[in-house]
């Protein structure tokens, strides 16, 4: 890992991005990407021991994948190897900087393994990160909830939805939902997971604070979720609690593309909640990381130490 890491006087907290490792093949070339992964290296940069556990193909693509995440922060010896399936793509198109995905199957990921190493990785894990497209199979599906499960109670087990036609199902939502303590999710995603765990089965498509509000509480009230973050873009972001909420209105950014933007918010907002922040924080956290990789290309944009030192000091201003 060649990227420098903040120095901490505590031990690195263990966070784990669990699912899908996969290029994207953008117009202009390949680039590694895959909401965890993107998630895992975001999180190693804040300073965790960041760990991409995930599954590629014995080909080019994936001993490429191997090489491009030596020089992010994020461990890749937890990476399985598939010697019949490929290393996972993406067919990337941009419309005004917003990403159309191709998303091909079956991939390395799809088979994803609980293997002992694996086992042992869940156990000592302070925070995973899942979704729902590398549950679109029921190998994986089957691999990645048998990893929370293994987790410590006290483990921040992070739904980070992210919604990829046709590649979810109710199952997967009530499945992933019944282990998850911080929900994270789009405004447009929301009225999909309400109807599709049967918490409201007509719910409001508005957008106002209070309707998300409501539909995020019918979502606690029904799981053991502890926190509902709704992202709205370039609008902010909404924080929910059982007696708590915080409305972020978002910062302005230059946007490139918005790949990974999302995938930074939750690793800030991940890293912050493991750290005890309050809600007020974890969304100046969450938005601004998320600013920042829109401001980029792709979705591990190289990044300098001074960015990062100028990011978390603004960040930490709103801490004092």
């Amino acid at each position: 890992m060649s990227e420098a890491m903040p120095k901490s006087g505590t031990r690195q907290r263990v966070v784990v991005g669990l699912g899908e490792l996969l290029w994207d093949v953008l117009p202009e070339g390949r680039r590694l990407g895959g909401a965890p992964a993107n998630f895992a290296v975001m999180a190693g940069r804040l300073g965790n021991r960041a760990v991409v556990a995930s599954r590629v193909g014995a080909d080019a693509l994936g001993e490429e994948a191997l090489r491009a995440l030596d020089s992010l922060p994020a461990e890749s010896r937890f990476l399985q190897n598939d010697t019949e399936y490929a290393t996972g793509t993406v067919t990337v198109s941009l419309e005004t900087g917003e990403p159309e995905y191709t998303i091909h199957e079956p991939v390395a990921w799809d088979r994803l393994t609980l293997t002992p190493e694996w086992r042992a990785l869940a156990q000592t894990a302070d925070a995973v990160c899942f979704g729902t497209l590398a549950q679109r199979g029921e190998i994986s599906q089957g691999a990645i909830q048998a990893f929370l499960d293994e987790t410590r109670r006290e483990c921040v087990r992070i739904f980070d939805v992210n919604l990829r036609k046709p590649f979810w199902t109710p199952d997967v939502l009530r499945g992933s939902l019944g282990r998850a303590t911080i929900l994270k999710l789009n405004v447009h995603e929301l009225p999909h997971v309400l109807v599709g765990t049967g918490a409201c089965p007509h719910p409001s498509t508005a957008e106002d604070d209070e309707e998300m509000m409501r539909g995020a509480r019918r979502l606690m009230d029904r799981y053991p979720v502890e926190l509902v973050c709704v992202t709205l873009g370039a609008r902010g972001s909404l924080l929910v609690t059982r007696g708590q909420h915080h409305r972020h209105p978002g910062l302005k950014a230059q946007v490139k593309d918005t790949i990974g933007a999302g995938d930074a918010f939750t690793a800030a907002l991940a890293h912050y909640y493991l750290e005890g922040a309050p809600l007020e924080v974890l969304n100046e956290a969450g938005n601004r990381w998320g600013a920042w990789v829109a401001s980029q290309t792709g979705g591990m944009p190289p990044m300098r130490a001074e960015t990062l030192a100028a990011v978390s000091e603004e960040i930490g201003a709103g801490r004092r």
